[in-house]
């Protein structure tokens, strides 16, 4: 297993292929992101498959694969449609994947991306309020 794989692997996830996370998982992965951290493949299992039933659709776009010994980066754009997020319109965000293997599979997996550009950001009432405070400090 190689970051490349990982990659590839993201860019065919989807809601009809979930049983297929142990391919690329250890049995006792970690997974963070900006707003859980699991531990275990039957846990992180249970989250993709709520994730993709809450969503209309989710796919990556990798824009770079890059990896040194046992440990990996990936740069990608996230392309999410939700029903409850922008009025039910797709949106994107950019991130940054950090893997690390162990025993041919996954067993450290951590994203980095703006969880309040993807969530915070898109909710009718707090969207307004983080839109003028970003305004207001010079961001938008």
């Amino acid at each position: 297993m190689d970051v490349e794989s990982v990659a590839e692997f993201y860019q065919q996830l989807g809601k009809n292929n979930l049983d297929t996370l142990g391919d690329i998982y250890h049995q006792d992965v970690v997974f963070e992101d900006p707003a859980h951290k699991m531990h275990g493949l039957t846990t992180l299992e249970r989250y993709f498959v709520t994730m993709y039933s809450n969503v209309t659709d989710c796919r990556f776009q990798i824009s770079s694969a890059d990896q040194v010994e046992d440990r990996g980066y990936i740069r990608w754009l996230m392309f999410l449609t939700h029903p409850k997020l922008s009025s039910g319109k797709e949106i994107q965000v950019e991130g940054m994947t950090f893997v690390q293997f162990s025993e041919g599979k996954v067993i450290h997996h951590k994203d980095y991306f703006d969880l309040g550009a993807m969530l915070y950001e898109r909710l009718p009432l707090l969207g307004r309020v983080i839109t003028s405070i970003k305004r207001k400090l010079g961001q938008s």
